[in-house]
């Protein structure tokens, strides 16, 4: 099956090449990068020397694409995708809101295509399986939600918690992607941790979203810090909320998640409090919850990385699931350590 991703030449457009070269069962055919078109691949990103591709400016007959287009620019890639007959995994935010009103508030313009949001799935397997097998168009959800999501997803659909909901989270600075900033800058950001959005982080609708959908009732209030930490990949997000009922077991804690995530190939209950470097590379999400006695309060660590499970990776789990394929093929690798 011929595939193409649209926009190869930002972060995760080119791990999404790295990974798909080794798919048993796809062919990576074309690729675009309006920057870059004409040259090939391995001369824009040597690492891929094996890849022998040129970079178009028209991504020609695929049967799926990726588009990994910026917020705003990705829904004019979608489109005509779409009313040709291919399949589409969009890497933007364009498709993850099911309330257009959404978009003017939190990403600056108003939708063109309102019609196709509640066509699109969003594409956490976890959550979706069975919608993302089915649809013609899903929408990869972004970094922070998909550690924040995983992390509360079992005590939210079990009402195990109260209403108010704190989600802290560090994200390496390729989380920022590859379009130069000043605070992304070596000399900035190195030796520093800041936290940034306060006044309302764009993903946290796409949060609340999610975690309403597993049970409206009551509607979650959600506090979402985001911080900048001075690494390459990964995101530790740890969440806290008050449980509904004061104390809870471990072991019964525990066995809640287990149980929730047992058909998950790529979420694992750690027996300890994870570690970035535990998922750097991998497609794995690691998950620790845990529960302050003296507070009674849930607290929920979790680990990505954010260029794989929190992008390319999952991008690549939903294909598989779009095209009727084992949803771990291709993602096997295990982390890459130390």
């Amino acid at each position: 099956m011929k595939i193409g991703i649209i926009n190869v030449t930002g972060y995760a457009g080119v791990e999404l090449a790295r990974l798909l070269h080794q798919h048993p069962q796809v062919e990576l055919a074309s690729v675009t990068g309006r920057s870059a078109a004409g040259q090939s691949l391995s001369e824009v990103f040597p690492h891929l020397a094996g890849i022998d591709l040129t970079i178009k400016a028209e991504l020609g007959d695929v049967e799926l694409a990726f588009v990994a287009m910026p917020h705003k620019e990705s829904v004019k890639e979608v489109i005509p995708l779409l009313d040709k007959g291919v399949k589409v995994v969009d890497i933007s935010a364009d498709f993850r809101l099911k309330d257009a009103p959404q978009y003017q508030r939190w990403y600056g313009f108003s939708h063109p295509a309102p019609q196709l949001l509640k066509e699109a799935a969003y594409g956490l397997p976890e959550l979706h399986r069975a919608e993302i097998a089915s649809a013609q168009l899903v929408a990869n959800p972004g970094c922070y939600p998909t550690g924040a999501i995983l992390a509360l997803a079992p005590a939210v659909k079990a009402k195990l918690i109260k209403a108010d909901v704190v989600i802290d989270s560090k994200s390496g600075l390729s989380g920022a992607g590859r379009t130069l900033t000043l605070p992304t800058h070596y000399s900035e950001a190195n030796e520093d941790v800041s936290a940034y959005a306060l006044e309302g982080h764009r993903h946290l609708p796409e949060i609340t979203q999610e975690l309403n959908l597993l049970n409206p009732q009551p509607s979650l209030s959600v506090t979402f810090v985001p911080h900048l930490v001075p690494m390459t990949r990964g995101i530790l997000t740890t969440a806290y909320a008050p449980l509904a009922s004061g104390k809870k077991g471990l072991e019964e804690l525990k066995k809640l998640y287990q149980d929730f995530y047992k058909d998950a190939p790529f979420v694992r209950v750690a027996d300890s409090p994870p570690h970035t470097k535990q998922t750097w590379g991998s497609n794995m999400c690691l998950v620790y919850p845990t529960v302050d006695q003296r507070t009674g309060w849930l607290v929920v660590i979790s680990a990505i990385d954010n260029l794989v499970k929190g992008a390319a990776g999952q991008a690549i789990q939903n294909m598989n699931l779009m095209l009727g394929l084992p949803e771990t093929m291709g993602l096997e690798a295990l982390p890459v350590y130390p």
